[in-house]
């Protein structure tokens, strides 16, 4: 049966649903087995609650070392004043009333042939499968980056307020940058909502100022439709700085305030210079990367490619078409705990299917979307041809105005499936 673009955005926004075909029949009481998940993000808290769905008689614990997590979607929205970092923060209650082990502790070491996870305070937890999903670090390819000065909030939290507060404290008539990263980086369509997000600060409490993005690239997700609403909404506050266009940031001056390009320097009132990324610091300090800086896996199951019985989720991981997103993550943590699941019990992995929708607001009632399911082939996760697509260009403002609606449902859905 086919599903229109309406209805696939439908769904994606109010459902969690496993994409795993057949594998409810696996459900049982499992064996009893001892499963580590090390990161208590979107991919990470997946995987726990639903390792537990599948293995109900197996001992799951999530080692995450914050008590708090501040969820990287919907967290431009607090840069636009349309939330409060409270909005996007969640604990791990929920996910210990359904019988996950939260240990709030730093992961200092994995012994991979005695398989233990080694913590600062609460020891050595012994498992039989290890699931990492450590997120990103950052490159070093900006001369004299510094993030107190040049925050990137490109982990939400403590960056995310600095840059708040340095919109705040700007005065009207400044300019702000946002230096977006090259390729690939989480979240493809991120850098380019914040910009309209920050647009949306300004044009509503500091009129006289704008936005000018400089990018490392010459094209971006969602291109069209952003363009479209930048001159809808944000026409002389919003200006975009291609690759081509000397928009690629190349050095910063952490005294001066500079950003340096290759013809010129500039000196904005608040620069957000979001650097080039790679998997997390953990991932590459248990030798789970290759040499492009990221973690290969069997995309079939997120087993890495180079320690068995280790699963590698979310930005950190190589998932072929997938991009490095929030749902992604989540639908990797599904097909990972299903995964693991299968090989606990012997069976064999059901054909996994894997979804993503990215949602955008350019304001809080102009979302925007590009949603995709993907299919291994050869291997390699790989787009289906026809199913999801982009928003239309052109479209009502009822369409739009549905759009940010489902966004909403989305986030306030999935945060709840995951921590409760």
């Amino acid at each position: 049966m086919s599903m229109n673009r309406r209805s696939f955005l439908q769904l994606a926004a109010g459902s969690a649903a496993l994409s795993v075909c057949g594998f409810p029949s696996l459900v049982s009481a499992g064996d009893k087995v001892s499963i580590v998940v090390i990161g208590g993000g979107y991919g990470g808290a997946t995987a726990a609650r639903y390792l537990l769905d599948y293995l109900p008689g197996a001992s799951v614990t999530l080692v995450e070392k914050n008590k708090d997590y501040y969820s990287c979607p919907f967290s431009n929205e607090v840069l636009g004043g349309e939330k409060s970092m409270d909005d996007i923060k969640f604990g791990y209650d929920g996910l210990a009333a359904k019988g996950v082990k939260v240990v709030i502790d730093e992961v200092t070491g994995v012994d991979m042939d005695g398989k233990k996870v080694s913590t600062a305070n609460s020891g050595k937890i012994p498992y039989d499968y290890l699931v990492v999903s450590p997120g990103i670090s950052f490159r070093d390819n900006i001369e004299g980056y510094d993030a107190e000065v040049f925050p990137h909030a490109w982990k939400a939290g403590p960056q995310t307020v600095l840059l708040r507060k340095k919109l705040e404290a700007m005065e009207d008539g400044g300019v702000v940058m946002l230096a977006a990263p090259p390729n690939p980086f989480r979240c493809p369509p991120g850098p380019y909502e914040r910009a309209a997000q920050i647009a949306h600060y300004l044009k509503h409490h500091k009129p006289k100022s704008k936005l000018i993005i400089m990018d490392s690239k010459d094209k971006f997700s969602k291109q069209g439709l952003f363009m479209e609403g930048y001159k809808k909404h944000y026409d002389g506050i919003v200006e975009w700085r291609s690759a081509a266009n000397d928009g690629k940031v190349l050095a910063v001056n952490a005294d001066s305030g500079e950003l340096v390009t290759e013809f010129d320097e500039h000196k904005p009132a608040v620069a957000n210079v979001i650097p080039a990324q790679k998997a997390g610091v953990l991932a590459s300090s248990l030798g789970l990367t290759d040499d492009s800086g990221w973690c290969p896996v069997d995309q079939r199951t997120f087993e890495s490619s180079v320690h068995s019985d280790v699963y590698v989720i979310g930005d950190a991981c190589i998932a072929g078409a997938m991009p490095k997103s929030g749902y992604s993550a989540n639908s990797q943590g599904k097909v990972c705990a299903a995964a693991i699941a299968a090989k606990v019990k012997g069976y064999e992995m059901p054909n996994p299917s894997y979804l993503n929708t990215c949602y955008s607001l350019i304001t809080p009632e102009h979302g925007i979307s590009v949603a995709a399911v993907y299919r291994l082939q050869d291997g390699t996760i790989a787009g289906v041809k026809g199913a999801g697509g982009l928003s239309p260009l052109n479209a009502s403002d009822e369409t739009r105005k549905a759009e940010a609606m489902y966004a909403r449902s989305w986030f306030r859905n999935i945060t709840t499936d995951l921590f409760g």
